[in-house]
């Protein structure tokens, strides 16, 4: 992997300062949310270094890479939230995970590994306020309760926490972010109305952690912030909301060419020089996360200059524009530090920020700065 022409420079110095400005926004508990191979920027490293912080919750979605997170995080609190029927709960609750519980299945599921393992699950409730995606419904929450109540009396369940997710957090003048509060305050006086009473309700994510102070409640749950991107740069920019950019994407020139006017660049031929200029070959492609749909418009740095990607992104390699008394082993910058930003390389993809480092390919090589204990 040495030899791959591209990495990711993760600068953990900068993901705990986005930590600490986080962390002053709330008088609540934080849960960092790590999924997605920490949204691309190394799961095991970050995780690490917001434990170091004393970050209170680690969140990862996926149970397998909850567990794999355990391996390196062995004391602080994990929640995770996506499995399926039959997945193996049992190693969960013995990895000391929480989990997510928000249909009747998950928690039958529950109550059986407990049994097996002879130690109480740890779980959450999660309940529907309106993402329409998962968590019990209002119905459903009615019919069940009583049966969570019922496992925790039996010592099979340790009810933690109450959570919801928010859908429009990121658009501050939404009405829909205090409906949701609403639903999520009843969902909370049912359980509490049968006795069932969770240490930890949740609901905010990064918007909400900076947007929405009444959501806080007793947790937050940042994800995108902790990475130096906003959640709506229309809204307020990273730097505006003075966060720092964590990862950032380099190669090199491998390539230098002069072609004259009416020269056809990349497949297809979509774009069409209309003067002579000089183009540049860079080895990152879309299966190494470079999408393609910003093609002839993604923006890169290269000898302190900026300029753009011409015609398709290819599979490994992207032409760009290069500027003169640029060669071949020059370094090319995609995002980050010295260069664009993941927002603005997401508004020519047409996307959002969250998928630019999320998509990164686990093969591009990540360095690291300002590793725990540095």
């Amino acid at each position: 992997m040495t030899d791959f022409i591209g990495r990711a420079d993760v600068d953990l110095g900068a993901l705990r300062a986005n930590y600490r400005l986080l962390r002053n926004k709330t008088d609540a508990k934080i849960a960092a949310i790590v999924k997605a191979n920490g949204y691309g920027h190394g799961l095991h490293e970050v995780g690490a270094a917001l434990a170091d912080e004393g970050v209170d919750y680690l969140g990862v979605a996926q149970l397998s890479e909850a567990l794999e997170l355990r391996r390196t995080v062995p004391d602080t609190p994990i929640l995770t939230w996506i499995y399926g029927t039959g997945a193996s709960l049992a190693a969960a609750i013995l990895s000391n995970l929480d989990i997510s519980i928000g249909a009747r299945w998950a928690l039958e599921e529950a109550v059986e590994a407990a049994k097996a393992t002879g130690v109480p699950a740890r779980f959450h409730i999660e309940i529907d306020t309106g993402m329409s995606r998962g968590g019990f419904s209002k119905a459903d929450l009615e019919q069940t309760a009583e049966d969570i109540l019922r496992a925790e009396a039996a010592g099979l369940v340790e009810i933690i926490g109450l959570w919801s997710h928010l859908a429009r957090a990121d658009e501050p003048d939404s009405s829909e972010t205090s409906r949701q509060l609403n639903r999520f305050n009843e969902a909370s006086s049912l359980l509490e109305n049968v006795g069932v009473k969770p240490v930890l309700r949740h609901l905010a994510n990064t918007a909400g952690t900076l947007w929405h102070p009444d959501t806080h409640l007793d947790m937050v749950r940042p994800g995108i912030g902790l990475y130096g991107l906003s959640p709506d740069p229309a809204v307020a920019t990273a730097e505006e909301l003075g966060l720092l950019p964590v990862m950032t994407l380099t190669s090199k020139v491998n390539a230098v060419r002069e072609v004259p006017a009416d020269t056809g660049v990349s497949y297809g031929h979509t774009e069409v020089t209309e003067e002579a200029m000089r183009l540049g070959t860079v080895p990152l492609g879309y299966a190494d996360g470079i999408p393609r749909s910003a093609s002839g418009r993604g923006p890169v740095r290269v000898g302190g200059i900026r300029t753009r990607v011409v015609g398709r992104v290819c599979m490994d390699q992207v032409v760009i524009a290069l500027p003169e008394g640029v060669e071949a082993g020059a370094e090319v910058v995609f995002y980050g530090h010295g260069g664009p930003t993941a927002d603005e390389w997401a508004s020519a993809a047409g996307t959002i920020g969250y998928e630019i480092t999320t998509r990164l390919g686990r093969h591009v090589p990540r360095t690291y700065r300002g590793k725990v204990g540095h």
